[in-house]
């Protein structure tokens, strides 16, 4: 019985690591949307989102079933308690990739990122990639040490955001006030997706560890 119990533990981890995949494509697909003003692709990333919503349902009732069938402690508490939380902020990464996607739908076929602020915007998605790939293979390895090195990305991030904002309060800033509300909240949507993944990465160090990072 608690053999089939930790194989359904296991299970839990796999399935999350298959949501953070899609979310990886997600952020990818969106990304290459708004910086080449792909509407197909915003469309695609869109509608894929339904996708990671019924994951997030399938995996929250497994969740919550084992809770009720084998009413697990200690350690076995700590998986089934964190996956709960970390589909979550799986859930909310794809809805922040979605949101890219309409700003790049809103302005298709234009680009919906001006000029001077395309390299920072540009690296901000970037960066955000990278981390939900090294996410996924945390979830995967349950890697304690990577998801430790996660947070110096994030800090890039925060670097670039403020870069962000100073681009959009410069003098060199031509473009008027609706470019400047969507790369805006384009910074802040990466921002997020980079929070989210330090997040679930201090939940995997939670899992193995027992310990709650300090900066989680």
């Amino acid at each position: 019985m608690r053999a089939a119990f930790h194989d359904d533990l296991d299970a839990i981890f796999t399935d999350l690591t298959s949501v953070c995949e899609l979310v990886s494509v997600a952020v990818r697909d969106a990304t290459t949307a708004l910086l080449e003003a792909r509407n197909d692709l915003a469309e695609q990333v869109i509608d894929k989102d339904a996708e990671i919503d019924d994951a997030r349902e399938r995996i929250e009732e497994n969740a919550l079933e084992l809770l009720g069938l084998q009413s697990p402690v200690a350690g076995d508490l700590r998986v089934v308690v964190a996956a709960l939380r970390m589909i979550s902020d799986l859930e909310r990464m794809g809805d922040l990739s979605v949101h890219v996607a309409k700003i790049a739908r809103l302005r298709t076929p234009n680009k919906a990122v001006p000029e001077l602020a395309q390299p920072t915007i540009a690296r901000m998605a970037e960066v955000a990639e990278q981390m939900v790939e090294r996410t996924c293979q945390i979830l995967r390895d349950r890697d304690v040490a990577a998801a430790q090195d996660l947070v110096a990305d994030d800090d890039e991030m925060d670097r670039l955001r403020r870069k962000s904002f100073a681009e959009l309060l410069g003098q060199d800033w031509t473009h008027g006030v609706e470019p400047a509300v969507d790369v805006a909240l384009l910074g802040r949507y990466y921002e997020r997706i980079a929070d989210h993944a330090v997040t679930v990465a201090n939940r995997v160090v939670f899992v193995v560890t027992g310990e709650v990072p300090a900066d989680s």
